[in-house]
């Protein structure tokens, strides 16, 4: 007869193994296999950045950043472009939404009123595919390929920014409202869409209440990244913080990069305040 053991006796190794060692021992091992090949095709060798020839250039780059400049002119330069690129960024998420939220809707299966009944008719179907297939279009493109187009076309400037954003984000912001609305309870827009509403009725009233604060959520997220992209695409002449940030690094100014950085990290600590406060709110 077994007798359990009396508490706070130490229990024998053969009971503290884990039973599913063996199997995460094989993916770990399988994941290094997969990986190598892809970290030698990428040449990455992360042993160079601890050769003392790195180290040295490492910490001479690294000396040149304190002290951050904080003079009066160079923080009214700063306050500017960072206006400017908090402009670019809202801007052209702004024009990505007149295009996201009304593809979104339209490759949303649930808003169809010809499939309430089978199988969705061959012309809602095809528009459907052909509106995703135009929102994998745009978010393919990264912004800075967009951005160099726009800069032959429009020139140097704002604007080149504010419309590479917005075609990028388009695409990311239309798909993945897509996939929020279609992951929601479908009862509520259903039972409104077979009661006579419109598709807008049963959106605004039926999927709307219960995906809003995800929906906000990742909209401010996006604004976020908007924001590091401008910064981005001001190296390719888009203005902002990140052709300021270029100019000084060309120069090995680096009081200017810090300062410039300091001011990166306080947007994004702006926009996660920003989207935690939206979140309880309408939570």
């Amino acid at each position: 007869m077994l007798h359990p053991a009396p508490a706070g006796a130490a229990l024998p190794a053969r009971h503290l193994r884990d039973p599913a060692w063996t199997g995460r021992l094989f993916w770990l091992l399988a994941a290094a296999v997969v990986l190598w090949p892809l970290a030698v095709a990428a040449e990455f060798r992360p042993w160079e950045l601890f050769a003392p020839e790195s180290l040295r250039a490492t910490l001479r780059f690294l000396a040149d950043f304190f002290p951050p400049r904080l003079d009066a002119e160079f923080l009214g330069l700063v306050l500017r472009e960072t206006w400017r690129t908090v402009a670019i960024a809202t801007a052209g998420l702004a024009l990505a939404l007149v295009v996201a939220i009304p593809f979104a809707l339209l490759s949303v299966r649930s808003l169809s009123i010809s499939a309430l009944a089978g199988p969705m008719h061959k012309a809602p179907a095809a528009l459907r595919w052909v509106v995703r297939g135009v929102l994998v279009v745009l978010r393919s493109v990264p912004e800075l390929i967009w951005a160099l187009v726009f800069v032959r076309v429009v020139g140097l400037g704002p604007t080149a920014g504010v419309l590479a954003i917005a075609l990028t984000y388009a695409g990311m912001l239309g798909k993945v409202y897509g996939e929020i609305l279609e992951s929601g309870e479908r009862e509520p827009t259903l039972a409104l869409l077979r009661g006579g509403s419109g598709r807008l009725q049963a959106f605004f009233y039926g999927m709307l209440p219960q995906n809003a604060a995800e929906l906000t959520s990742y909209t401010v997220y996006r604004w976020e990244c908007a924001i590091r992209s401008s910064a981005v695409l001001g190296f390719v002449g888009a203005g902002g913080l990140g052709q300021q940030m270029d100019n000084a690094m060309k120069m090995f100014n680096g009081s200017e990069v810090a300062t410039l950085l300091l001011v990166f990290v306080l947007l994004v600590a702006g926009c996660d305040r920003m989207s935690a406060w939206l979140r309880r709110s309408l939570g």
